[in-house]
C-alpha cells in the first residue's frame, strides 16, 4: 500500500481525499489491463473511465488541475496505459475547454462520456519543443480554409475521434502567425501515415493533411491565437506530467520497499543492509519532493493564476527526472527480475523514459525555469 499522507497537505481539499478514495477502489478492481491490443485497450479504458465518472474533471470552463494531477498519479501506479488513455482526453480537448466556441464546446460531453478520444496535434518532424517553427500551413480558401503538412508522434493518432490541430496562418512571423482548429477524424485529407512504435507501447501516429479543407467555424479562438493557445493548454496539463512520473516512483518505491523487507542476502534481509536503506532513503526523498512541487503547481494554477509557466516546469522536470532515477535504483534492487520482460519494474522502466521528452523535454524545462529567474532578478 502506498503512503497516502501527502493527501492531507494543505494543497489539497476533502473533496480531492474523496476522490482519491473513489479511484483507488476503482482502480484496484479494474487495473492493470492486458496490454496485447493497445489501441483496443485504450479505446476501452476511455469508455470505462468515462463511464465511472471520472473524465469529467478532463473538459469544461473550469479544470481542477490538482484532480488531474490525482488521478494521473493514481491510474500511473496501477498502470501506464490507464494513465495515457486518461491525459489524453484531457490534453485533446484543453483547447476546447479554455478557448472553444458554444458549438465545439458539444465535443466534450462526448469526451467526458468517454465516448470519443481526443489527440493534441501539435509536434512536427521539424519542430517539437520549438512550437514557433511549425510547418504546416492553413491558407485562406474562400470561407474556410486550405491545411497542408505533417504531425507525428501524435497520441491517439490514428483511434481519435477528433484533433486539435495547430498550423501557420500567417498573421505574424513565428509564434504570432499560428492558429488551432478542431478537425474530427472523418474529415476528407486527415491521413494517418504511420502508425509509431515506441519501447512502452501507446498508440502514436505521423499524421498528414493534403488540401484538407475546413470551414472557418474550425478554428478554436481568434486567428493567430495559436500560440497562446497551445502555451495554456500545456500550462494546465504539464504538472499532470510530473505527476504521472510520481505515480511510476510511488510504484518502484513501493515494490522496492516490499524486495527489500522480503528478500535475503549474505544472511541478513536487504533491509538491513545500510547501503540499501541508503537507496531507499533517497528513493523516498525523491518522491515526496516531487510531490511537493506536482501539487505546488496545481494548487498555484486552481488558485487563480493566469500562467504556471515556471512552477509547471519545474514540476515536470524534477518530477519526471528524479522518477528516472528512482526506477533505475528499484530495477538495481531487483536484480535479474528488474529486467525480466513483464515484471512491472521492467515496465516501469520503459514507461517512465518519454515523459522527460514528451510536453517539452527537460532541457527545455530548464530553459523554461532559467529565463524566468533572470527575469525576476
Amino acid at each position: 500500500m502506498s503512503d497516502t499522507s501527502y493527501l492531507d497537505w494543505p494543497f489539497l481539499e476533502a473533496r480531492h481525499r474523496d476522490l482519491a478514495k473513489r479511484l483507488e477502489a476503482w482502480c484496484s478492481n479494474e487495473l492493470p489491463r492486458d496490454h496485447a491490443d493497445v489501441d483496443a485497450t485504450c479505446i476501452q479504458l476511455v469508455r470505462d473511465l468515462g463511464r465511472a465518472g471520472f473524465l469529467e474533471g478532463t473538459a469544461g470552463d473550469a479544470i481542477d488541475v490538482r484532480s488531474l494531477c490525482l488521478i494521473r498519479e493514481t491510474l500511473a501506479r496501477h498502470d501506464g496505459l490507464a494513465d495515457f488513455a486518461f491525459a489524453m482526453q484531457g490534453l485533446g480537448t484543453g483547447a476546447i475547454s479554455l478557448f472553444g466556441s458554444a458549438e465545439q464546446k458539444q465535443w466534450l460531453e462526448r469526451t467526458r462520456r468517454g465516448e470519443a478520444l481526443s489527440a493534441f496535434a501539435l509536434t512536427e518532424p521539424r519542430s517539437g519543443s520549438d512550437v514557433a517553427q511549425l510547418d504546416t500551413t492553413a491558407e485562406r480558401d474562400g470561407d474556410g480554409y486550405r491545411l497542408n503538412g505533417e504531425k507525428t508522434w501524435i497520441s491517439n493518432g490514428g483511434i481519435a475521434d477528433l484533433y486539435t490541430v495547430f498550423a501557420r496562418t500567417g498573421e505574424g512571423p513565428g509564434a504570432k502567425g499560428l492558429s488551432c482548429f478542431l478537425v474530427p477524424a472523418d474529415t476528407p485529407g486527415l491521413e494517418i501515415r504511420e502508425r509509431l512504435e515506441t519501447i512502452s507501447p501507446h498508440p502514436l501516429a505521423r499524421l498528414g493533411f493534403d488540401g484538407m479543407w475546413l470551414p472557418a467555424s474550425a478554428m478554436i479562438g481568434q486567428p493567430g491565437q495559436g500560440f497562446r493557445i497551445a502555451m495554456s493548454v500545456l500550462d494546465v496539463f504539464r504538472s499532470t506530467v510530473g505527476a504521472a512520473a510520481l505515480g511510476f516512483a510511488r510504484r518502484a518505491l513501493d515494490e522496492s520497499l516490499a524486495r527489500a523487507n522480503s528478500r535475503e542476502l549474505f544472511g541478513a534481509s536487504l533491509a538491513d543492509l545500510q547501503m540499501v536503506q541508503g537507496h531507499l532513503a533517497e528513493m523516498a526523498l525523491d518522491v515526496d519532493a516531487a510531490a511537493l512541487l506536482v501539487y505546488r503547481a496545481a494548487w498555484t494554477k486552481d488558485m487563480g493564476a493566469e500562467r504556471v509557466t515556471r512552477e509547471a516546469a519545474m514540476a515536470k522536470l524534477y518530477a519526471t527526472d528524479r522518477a528516472q532515477q528512482v526506477i533505475d535504483k528499484a530495477v538495481q534492487l531487483h536484480g535479474g527480475d528488474g529486467v525480466r520482460k513483464g515484471h512491472i519494474v521492467e515496465s516501469l522502466y520503459r514507461e517512465i523514459r518519454a515523459l522527460r521528452i514528451y510536453e517539452g523535454a527537460s532541457d527545455v524545462q530548464k530553459v523554461v525555469i532559467a529565463r524566468s529567474a533572470l527575469a525576476g532578478a
